[in-house]
C-alpha cells in the first residue's frame, strides 16, 4: 500500500536536507544539476517521491496512461556488439533471425481480435536489409491495421537505414513518412556519457550524432519517445546529466511526448556481473526524471522491465503512464527466460494494475489522446479493427 503524506507538512516529509529543493518544486521553479545529484544521492527516497508527486499530480492528477500496442523486433541480426544487449545473434546466444513481410503480416495477425491503436518496432542494425525492406516494413503495418500508429526505428536504425539507401537522413525519414512511419521510439543513445559510450556501445551513435537525428525528425513534424538506461556502468551525475541535456533539446525541439527511465538488466549480457536493478533505484529514476524534466509532459513506468509492483508504486513517484498490453517484447528477455517474467496484459489486468493503487485508468492512444476512461462496462468490449486480407 502506498503511504498517504499528503496529509503533512512538507518540512515533516522532505526534512532540511530537501526543504529548498521543496521550494523550488512548490513555485514551478526548474530544478539545476546539483539539485539532480542531490536527489539521486539522498537516503530519503519518500522525499523523493513525495515532490514528483506534487508535479505528477499537478499535471495530471490521478490520471494514468496506457496504450495498446503490439511490439515486433523484425531482427536480431546487429553489427554494433553491444555489452549490454542480451537481443542480439551471438555465439552461444540468440539464434539470428531476420522477419521476412510475410512473418510481419503474421505476427500482425496473432492478435486480430485485440483494438490494437499502436505497432512499436525496432530492430538490429543488420547490413543484408535492404533499404525497400524498411519502407515496406512500415506499408505492411499499415495495410494489416489500417490506421494503427506506427511507431518504429531507433536513431542508429535511422541512420543506417539512410547509409543503406545512399540517401540523407532528411530523405530516409521523409520516405518513411510516406510510407506511413507516424513517430520515432525512444533508445538509440541509452545514456547520453561520451565515457559510457565508449565502453559500452562505441559502434552506436555517440551523444551528439543522436541529437542530430533528434533535430531531424522534430523538423519534419514526427513526433518522439526519450528514454534513458540506467543501473550499469553510469554514475549518478551521468544521470543528471542525461537529464539535463534532454531538458534542453526538448527546450530547442518540443517535440518529445514522453520520458522512460529503463533499468538495466545484466543477464545473458556481458556485463552479468553487474548486480540487477533494484525497485529502490527504479523509483529514484523515475522520480527524479519527473523532477528535473519540466518541459515534458509525461513520464512513463515501463513494466516489463521494472514488473508490475514497481510500476504501481511509481505512479506514487512521478509517473503517470504505465506503458501498454506489450504483446511480444523480446529487447530484455523472451518469455518464460530467467524465470516466470509475463509479458502482456490484458486490458482488464491493466486496468486493474492502476485501480489498485487509486489511480484512474485512461486509454490513449500514441500521441496522448485520451479514447477512454474505462468503466466497468467498458472494461470487457472489444470492438476488432477491421483487417485486410
Amino acid at each position: 500500500m502506498v503511504a498517504d503524506t499528503s496529509r503533512l507538512a512538507p518540512e515533516k516529509v522532505v526534512g532540511a536536507e530537501l526543504i529548498d529543493i521543496y521550494r523550488k518544486v512548490d513555485e514551478g521553479t526548474r530544478l539545476s544539476f546539483e539539485d539532480g545529484v542531490r536527489l539521486f544521492n539522498t537516503r530519503n527516497l519518500t522525499a523523493v517521491g513525495y515532490l514528483a508527486n506534487i508535479v505528477r499530480e499537478r499535471r495530471h492528477g490521478a490520471k494514468t496512461f496506457f496504450v495498446r500496442n503490439q511490439h515486433i523486433n523484425y531482427t536480431n541480426i546487429c553489427n554494433k556488439f553491444c555489452k549490454f544487449c542480451s537481443f542480439y545473434a551471438k555465439k552461444g546466444g540468440p539464434a539470428p533471425y531476420e522477419m521476412t513481410l510475410e512473418q510481419v503480416r503474421e505476427r500482425l495477425m496473432w492478435h486480430r481480435e485485440v483494438p490494437l491503436t499502436e505497432i512499436h518496432m525496432v530492430g538490429g542494425i543488420n547490413p543484408r536489409l535492404p533499404y525497400s525492406y524498411y519502407m515496406d516494413l512500415v506499408r505492411i503495418v499499415k495495410e494489416v491495421r489500417p490506421g494503427v500508429h506506427v511507431k518504429a526505428f531507433t536513431a542508429v536504425e535511422l541512420v543506417q537505414i539512410a547509409q543503406i539507401g545512399k540517401v540523407s537522413l532528411d530523405q530516409a525519414l521523409a520516405d518513411l513518412i510516406e510510407a506511413g512511419l507516424d513517430s520515432l521510439p525512444g533508445g538509440g543513445i541509452e545514456i547520453l556519457s561520451d565515457r559510457v559510450h565508449h565502453e559500452l556501445f562505441g559502434k552506436k551513435l555517440n551523444g551528439d550524432e543522436w541529437k542530430d537525428v533528434a533535430r531531424a525528425a522534430s523538423k519534419l513534424g514526427l513526433k518522439q519517445y526519450a528514454t534513458m538506461l540506467y543501473g550499469h556502468i553510469e554514475t549518478v551525475e551521468e544521470r543528471v546529466d542525461h537529464l539535463v541535456q534532454l531538458r534542453e533539446l526538448q527546450d530547442e525541439t518540443g517535440h518529445f511526448l514522453t520520458m522512460t527511465p529503463l533499468c538495466f538488466h545484466p543477464e545473458a549480457t556481458e556485463l552479468e556481473h553487474i548486480e540487477p536493478p533494484t525497485a529502490e533505484l527504479d523509483l529514484r529514476a523515475i522520480a527524479v526524471s519527473r523532477l528535473m524534466l519540466d518541459n515534458f509532459d509525461h513520464i512513463k513506468s515501463f513494466w516489463i522491465m521494472n514488473s508490475v509492483p514497481v510500476t504501481q508504486m511509481a505512479l506514487w513517484y512521478g509517473a503517470d503512464d504505465a506503458d501498454g498490453l506489450v504483446h511480444e517484447y523480446e529487447i530484455t528477455y523472451k518469455e518464460g527466460e530467467f524465470g516466470n517474467k509475463k509479458q502482456m496484459l490484458t486490458y482488464d489486468n491493466m486496468v486493474r494494475m492502476i485501480e489498485e493503487v487509486h489511480r484512474e485508468p485512461v486509454e490513449r492512444d500514441s500521441l496522448y489522446r485520451q479514447i477512454e476512461s474505462p468503466t466497468a462496462a467498458a472494461k470487457t468490449r472489444l470492438t476488432p479493427i477491421p483487417l485486410a486480407r
